[in-house]
């Protein structure tokens, strides 16, 4: 899909506000800025962008209640796909999403996006192994194979929270692999952005 295809479905049907699709084109204006000098994405998606980054990320509002008093976890933020896009569609002040990325480049660049486009959102440059966090959602997004994260997610993760994963066609296959080593509750849900790709839904109260 074109930017034109993915703005439409962008207020159509996620219910991003006018206002909200500016402060995307100005993400990827930086984006591409930042990745002439730091590959912060591969240069392969840069033509892509519009479907292969921010609509695949976007797409996950449907399953995160921004309306409570609490918080969203990106673990691996890299870029901010798919913290920043979430941040962007946050209107409470009262929910917070923290973007957790052991990158200095990336953690720079991050802090720049929030501080340009005036997000409700905090950088944590942390290696997540160290840390016990408490959130109403963890999401990820390309940052490690499912059997490891969910082996990683119970050792920091404080329950009750919801996990939503975005993954590619072998979804499935990688939730047997898993459950083989943890047992957990999950929903696989169909991406918008590509058939074969789907969001992994995890229940962890």
């Amino acid at each position: 899909m074109n930017k034109a295809e993915c703005v439409d479905i962008l207020i159509k049907n996620l219910s991003f506000a006018p206002s909200g699709i500016k402060k995307i084109e100005l993400y990827v204006d930086l984006i591409l800025k930042f990745n002439k000098k730091y590959n912060i994405i591969s240069k392969n998606t840069e033509k892509d962008v519009w479907n292969r980054h921010i609509l695949d990320s976007a797409q996950i509002v449907r399953f995160i209640d921004f309306s409570i008093d609490g918080s969203l976890s990106d673990l691996g933020s890299g870029a901010g796909f798919p913290g920043i896009i979430l941040s962007i569609f946050n209107t409470n002040k009262n929910f917070h999403v923290k973007l957790y990325e052991k990158s200095k480049i990336k953690c720079n660049f991050l802090r720049e996006t929030i501080s340009k486009l005036d997000l409700n959102a905090k950088v944590l440059e942390s290696d997540i192994n160290k840390e016990r966090i408490k959130s109403n959602y963890f999401v990820c997004r390309a940052f490690k194979k499912l059997d490891k994260l969910m082996l990683i997610s119970r050792e920091i993760a404080i329950k009750p929270y919801k996990m939503i994963v975005l993954k590619g066609k072998n979804a499935q296959e990688d939730v047997n692999k898993a459950l083989k080593k943890v047992s957990f509750k999950y929903k696989i849900e169909s991406s918008i952005t590509d058939k074969e790709s789907k969001i992994l839904l995890i229940d962890e109260s």
